[in-house]
C-alpha cells in the first residue's frame, strides 16, 4: 500500500485558505472583535518547535474564538532590533567554527549562501522569509496583509512618536546609573542580548569594612543585620588578592573586585598582589561589635563574587556553617592553628520558631549535606534567608536591635554602618554569572548620561498595577509574578550605541533597544495594512519619513485632533485617515497577549505599562497568556544556547498536524514539556 502523502494535503489546503483569505481580518461593526498577538519573532535564526508551542496557542484561541462567531485578527511582524542580529552576523562574518557548524548542519543552510548572510539585515531578511513559510507550513491562521518588520522606516517614525510622547510627559530620564554591561560591546545589555535569554537582576550589595591597621577588609553581604553573628571571615586561598588605594582608603579585595569597582567609577590604585593564603589566621575587627575575629579558608568564596572576602555568620549561613565543620574535621593544612579554629563557634543572632538556636545547622542537617561544595546549599540558603527575614527575631546577642524583626534591624544596621562611615555599597548581578552573545561576560557598570525609562515613578505603577488587576492572567499563578515585576521594576536603559533599530529622536548617536520598541507595536498592525493598501500614498513618507507629523499618530491612536487639519498637514485623504482610525479603534484593545514566561519579568510588564501611560483606560491589556517552554534534554530551547529543532524541518519530518497536537497536549500552559 502507497504511503500517503500528508505534506501535499497540507499544502492543498493551505493553497486554498491563501486563496480564499480566510485569515483575512477586516472591521465589522456587526460582530464582536477579537484581537490576539504573540510575541514577534527575532529573525536571527529558524524558528525552533519550542517557538511553535506559544504561537501554536495563540493560534488555537484566535481558531476557538473564530468557531464562536468572533471576528477575530492574528497578525503577525517581526523584530530586526537590538544586538541579537548583530552578535550573529559577528559571529559568522569572523568565520566562528561553532556557528558555522550550525547555520549548515542543524539550520540547513548551504555553506555557499554564508558570505550573503554577514550583514544583519541580510541574515534577518532571510529568517525573516524562512520563519514565515514555517508558520504557513504549520498552519498559522495569520493575517499576513498586516505584516512589518521594526526595520521598516514608517515603524521607526512611529517609535520616535511614541518616545517623544513619553519624553514630553516625563516617562524618560537622564543620567547616571547601574545597567548590565558588556565590556566588550560597551553597552548596556537585557534579556535579549544575553545567552539563554536571561533578565539581569541588579541588586545592592552592602560592603561592612571589618579593619586591620587601617587597612579595610570589606565583606560584600545582602544580610548585614547578621554582622552580630560573625566568628570569622573567608577569603579562597586558591585566589589573587590585592592591596589597593580605593577612592581615599587602602583595600584588601580580590583581583577580580578591582575591575567591579572601576566599572562603578571608584578610583582604584593597586598597590600590591598576592595569594589568598597570605591573609589566613590574621585578625580584623568587626566594626559594630569591636571585637577580633580570624581570616579562614573556605573554597565556596568566589573571586568574582563581590569582594572576594566573605563574612562568615555560622549560626545563620549554612555555607558558612558548613565551611567551618570542614575546617574543623578536615583541616585545610597540617599547619593550621588548631587553637584559633577550636574557638570558632556559631553565634545565635535570629530567633526562628521551628528551629533550634542555629537554624544553619538545621538546614545542613536537613538537606543531608557533608561538605561546602555540595549544589544543595544553594537551596538551603535560600529557604533559610527567606524564613529568617520573613519571620526571624533579633535575640539579646544583636543589642541594641534584640526583639526588632529581621527585616526592621537590617535597615537600622545599615543605616548605623553607612552613617559611622563603616559600610559602603556595590551592585552585583544576582543571578550571575550572565554571558553576553558574544561570549563576554556580563558585568554591572555605572553609566553616566545614559537615557531611561522610568519605571520606578509610583504612579505609573500604581496605574500598571491597575490594569493588571482587571486582566486575565493565564495561568493565574503567574500574577503574583507580575505584581512583583512592577513593584521592583526601577529606571531601566532605553537606548544604545550599538545594534539595528530606531533612533533615539532628539539624542540620534543612541538607538532605543529592543525590549523599548516592542512594547507597544500592537497597535501598528492597524496601521501595517494601510501603509501596503494604500501605498501610492506613503511611499513619499518611505522615503522622508521625517515629513510625517507626530501630528498623524496623535489622530490615529489617540484620537486627537481633526480629521480636516491632519488630512492638510498630512496630504493623506480624509478617507484614509478615518479608515486607519476606524480600523485601530475597532481592533484596539488587545484581547489577549501571548507569550512565554520568561518574559513576565520584562517585555509583558513593560507592555503594561506602556498601555496604560499612552491610552486610555477602555484600551488598556485585557488579557495574557504566559505558557512554559518546550525543553531540549532538560533544558529550555532557545535560539542563543544553539540546543533547537528548527520548526520547518519538524512539519517536514512530522507533519503539521501531528506538531501541532503534540505541542498543545503534551503539558498545562504552566508547565514546560
Amino acid at each position: 500500500m502507497a504511503k500517503f502523502n500528508w505534506r501535499a494535503l497540507e499544502r492543498k489546503w493551505q493553497k486554498k485558505w491563501a486563496w480564499a483569505k480566510v485569515d483575512e481580518t477586516d472591521p465589522d461593526p456587526r460582530r464582536p472583535k477579537y484581537f490576539v498577538t504573540a510575541a514577534y519573532p527575532y529573525p536571527n535564526s529558524p524558528q525552533h518547535i519550542g517557538h511553535a508551542r506559544t504561537y501554536t496557542i495563540a493560534d488555537a484561541n484566535a481558531r476557538f474564538h473564530r468557531m464562536r462567531g468572533y471576528n477575530t485578527l492574528y497578525p503577525m511582524g517581526f523584530h530586526y532590533t537590538g544586538t541579537p542580529l548583530y552578535a550573529m552576523a559577528k559571529r559568522l562574518s569572523q568565520n566562528d567554527p561553532e556557528i558555522i557548524e550550525t547555520f549548515t548542519k542543524i539550520y540547513g543552510i548551504p555553506a555557499a549562501k554564508l558570505d550573503g548572510l554577514k550583514e544583519p539585515r541580510r541574515m534577518a531578511d532571510y529568517f525573516r522569509d524562512d520563519i514565515k513559510k514555517g508558520m504557513i507550513e504549520i498552519g498559522f491562521s495569520v493575517d499576513w496583509r498586516r505584516e512589518f518588520t521594526t526595520a521598516d522606516r514608517l515603524y521607526n517614525r512611529f517609535i520616535q512618536w511614541h518616545f517623544r510622547w513619553l519624553n514630553q510627559h516625563g516617562f524618560i530620564t537622564k543620567g547616571t546609573h547601574p545597567v548590565a554591561w558588556c565590556p566588550n560591546d560597551k553597552n548596556p545589555v537585557g534579556v535579549v542580548d544575553i545567552q539563554g535569554g536571561v533578565e539581569p537582576e541588579i541588586g545592592d550589595s552592602h560592603l561592612v569594612k571589618f579593619e586591620n591597621n587601617r587597612t579595610i577588609y570589606p565583606t560584600a553581604t545582602l544580610r548585614p543585620e547578621t554582622i552580630f553573628g560573625v566568628t570569622n571571615i573567608w577569603v579562597n586561598p586558591n585566589t589573587r588578592y590585592v592591596k589597593a588605594q580605593v577612592d581615599s582608603e587602602e583595600w584588601v579585595v580580590s583581583r577580580e573586585a578591582t575591575e567591579t569597582l572601576e566599572h562603578q567609577n571608584h578610583s582604584v590604585r593597586i598597590e600590591t598582589e598576592f595569594s589568598g593564603a597570605d591573609l589566613l589566621w590574621k585578625e580584623v575587627v568587626n566594626p559594630m561589635t569591636n571585637t577580633a575575629v580570624p581570616i579562614l579558608p573556605a573554597d565556596f568564596v568566589e573571586p568574582d563574587n563581590g569582594t572576594g572576602i566573605v563574612m562568615s555568620v555560622p549560626g545563620h549561613a549554612p555555607y558558612d556553617y558548613q565551611a567551618l565543620m570542614d575546617l574543623k574535621t578536615r583541616p585545610w593544612t597540617s599547619s593550621q592553628p588548631e587553637d584559633v579554629i577550636r574557638m570558632v563557634e556559631p553565634i545565635s543572632i535570629i530567633r526562628l520558631d521551628g528551629f533550634s538556636e542555629f537554624p544553619a545547622a538545621d538546614m545542613v542537617k536537613k538537606f543531608e549535606i557533608s561538605e561546602q561544595k555540595d549544589p544543595r546549599l544553594a537551596k538551603a540558603t535560600k529557604d533559610l534567608y527567606s524564613k529568617e527575614y520573613n519571620n526571624g527575631v533579633m535575640t539579646d546577642n544583636a543589642k541594641p536591635y534584640s526583639g526588632m524583626s529581621v527585616e526592621s534591624a537590617r535597615q537600622a544596621v545599615i543605616k548605623d554602618l553607612t552613617s559611622a562611615g563603616k559600610m559602603a555599597s556595590i551592585y552585583e548581578l544576582l543571578n550571575r554569572p550572565i554571558t553576553c552573545r558574544c561570549g563576554t561576560r556580563v558585568v554591572v557598570h555605572v553609566v553616566d548620561n545614559q537615557w531611561f525609562i522610568n519605571y520606578g515613578d509610583e504612579e505609573w505603577k500604581k496605574k500598571a498595577h491597575q490594569c493588571l488587576d482587571k486582566m486575565t492572567i493565564l495561568p493565574e499563578e503567574r500574577r503574583g509574578e507580575f505584581n512583583y515585576t512592577i513593584d521592583w521594576l526601577r529606571e531601566r536603559a532605553c537606548a544604545r550605541k550599538v545594534g539595528l533599530g530606531t533612533r533615539l529622536p532628539w539624542d540620534t548617536d543612541w538607538t532605543i533597544e529592543a525590549l523599548s520598541d516592542s512594547v507597544v507595536y500592537m497597535a501598528y498592525y492597524a496601521l501595517a495594512k494601510y501603509l501596503a493598501k494604500e501605498w501610492v500614498i506613503f511611499k513619499k513618507f518611505e522615503k522622508d519619513p521625517e515629513k510625517l507629523p507626530d501630528s498623524f499618530f496623535d489622530y490615529l491612536f489617540l484620537g486627537q485632533g481633526p480629521t480636516e487639519a491632519v488630512s492638510r498637514e498630512t496630504g493623506i485623504s480624509k478617507r484614509i485617515l478615518e479608515a486607519a482610525r476606524r480600523e485601530f479603534s475597532y481592533f484596539y484593545p488587545v484581547d489577549m497577549r501571548h507569550s512565554a514566561k520568561d518574559l513576565v519579568s520584562n517585555h509583558l510588564s513593560f507592555y503594561i505599562f506602556h498601555h496604560t501611560a499612552l491610552f486610555a483606560q477602555d484600551q488598556w491589556p485585557r488579557g495574557i497568556v504566559a505558557n512554559g517552554f518546550v525543553l531540549m534534554a532538560g533544558d529550555k530551547m532557545s535560539k542563543s544556547l544553539e540546543n533547537i529543532i528548527p520548526l520547518r524541518q519538524a512539519v517536514a519530518k512530522f507533519g503539521a498536524d501531528p506538531l501541532r497536537i503534540g505541542t498543545l497536549a503534551t503539558a498545562e500552559l504552566n508547565q514546560d514539556t
